[in-house]
């Protein structure tokens, strides 16, 4: 392991010294950023297309969003995530909640617009 030597205000030396330990995490969290931006563009993409109801109940992760969420699973059951890997996991939840209630919200405009055409 290489060793670095910064010189820092000391006021952030008060903040960083409870931190020690965690230094290096926190670096390689700062270097890496949990959740790639192309997950993002994809969604935010298909949502602007104006999908209609079929394509939003259709709408499903990539198959590389698939890839990579096996694997994090597996390490989460068997209790070996680290800590960037978990912060990656809870985006992809908070994703997947974000996606289910659209899709529920989708159902009861998709249902209404049936109602009304019975009713015309």
């Amino acid at each position: 392991m290489a060793t670095i030597t910064l010189e820092i205000p000391d006021d952030l030396l008060e903040q960083l010294s409870p931190l020690q330990e965690q230094l290096p995490e926190l670096l390689r969290q700062c270097l890496q950023p949990a959740f790639p931006s192309q997950i993002y563009r994809h969604i935010l993409d298909f949502l602007t297309s104006q999908p209609s109801p079929e394509q939003i109940a259709a709408f499903r992760p990539t198959p590389e969003m698939q890839a990579r969420l096996k694997p994090l699973l597996a390490r989460s059951h068997s209790g070996e995530l680290t800590p960037t890997e978990q912060r990656e996991l809870d985006e992809y939840e908070r994703i997947e909640h974000l996606i289910v209630m659209l899709k529920t919200g989708n159902q009861r405009i998709s249902e209404r617009q049936r109602a009304a055409k019975l009713n015309s």
